[in-house]
């Protein structure tokens, strides 16, 4: 939906839900984009309980719905702001709520980051997980969720830049690398460049929205996620019992191993600035230079061994 900046979009949210609801009253669970309620700007920012909540609240149980409206920046106790998404059930109740974990930083710059998974049972029908925008991005949060059973991943969107494509594309890796859902719902206006989309456990995509308003029904098949999971993509990969059954555990996730050391000469999570060299010109680290050198032998053309330092 069109998302404006600068007024509350709360009434507009519920409207939309009410003809959603005359329109496909089969519906079981709604989800809306990232910020939707308040805009982008965390000027907005209100406590987790708040009188937009209060009317989402309303809303689900009128409409005997499973409802997540997106998110808004939550500003906590200690005056810290986070990005946060509520979950409410058909009851009006407040399930549970998340807060991202990945700030699209630089650029989400005043957000701090949360540090604790979301994952809920609809009784009777299966376990969804949600995380917002930037966190698919980093599949460590996508398998923490789907090592807990998670089958449907709910992703409301802010992507009102460039890379959309590449997110999409990223959508329907995750959905076949965790062999589960992947609802990838974007704004419009203030809110994103739209084209949300919806991809099954095989990575393919059900539904991809244009750049305009778009309220679409996707029946879940939980039966395929779960035959999936156990006999493979179309039969073949089993990504998530080989990952089970895995020889080794990465070093990489020990930030004392030395794994990372790479990462470390990377400069600064910052806004590239006009006229900036950064990345160019730069030599690959010496360490692993000479690492390569160690590994293998380097020949010319015709096989002529490469003299040392050339």
């Amino acid at each position: 939906m069109y998302v404006n900046a600068l007024h509350p979009n709360t009434d507009g949210m519920i409207q939309r839900l009410d003809i959603l609801m005359s329109r496909f009253p089969w519906t079981q669970m709604v989800l809306f984009s990232e910020i939707a309620p308040l805009g982008p700007l965390p000027k907005f920012s209100l406590p987790l309980m708040n009188e937009h909540i209060v009317k989402f609240q309303a809303a689900a149980a009128k409409h005997n719905i499973w409802l997540i409206p997106g998110s808004m920046h939550e500003t906590a106790e200690d005056g810290r702001i986070f990005n946060t998404a509520v979950v409410i059930g058909p009851d009006g109740q407040i399930v549970t709520s998340y807060r991202k974990i990945f700030p699209f930083r630089p650029y989400e710059a005043g957000t701090e980051a949360g540090t604790e998974f979301c994952v809920f049972d609809v009784p009777n029908v299966g376990r969804f997980g949600l995380s917002i925008c930037y966190d698919i991005w980093v599949p460590e949060t996508t398998r923490q969720l789907t090592a807990q059973g998670v089958e449907v991943l709910l992703l409301p969107v802010f992507t009102s830049t460039a890379d959309r494509d590449v997110e999409i594309a990223i959508c329907q890796a995750t959905a076949a690398q965790f062999q589960c859902y992947v609802f990838s719902i974007n704004g419009l206006g203030a809110g994103g460049n739209g084209r949300s989309c919806v991809v099954d456990p095989s990575g393919t995509l059900l539904h991809l929205a244009a750049g305009h308003e778009d309220a679409f029904p996707i029946e879940v098949d939980f039966d395929h996620v779960r035959r999936q999971r156990e006999t493979g993509l179309k039969g073949l990969g089993q990504v998530l019992k080989s990952f089970r059954d895995r020889p080794i555990d990465f070093s990489v996730y020990d930030r004392n191993s030395g794994t990372d050391d790479y990462l470390k000469t990377l400069g600064p999570l910052q806004v590239p600035q006009q006229g900036t060299q950064a990345g160019l010109g730069v030599d690959a680290p010496a360490v692993a230079v000479e690492k390569f050198r160690n590994a293998v032998p380097a020949f010319g053309i015709g096989g002529t061994p490469i003299p040392d330092g050339s």
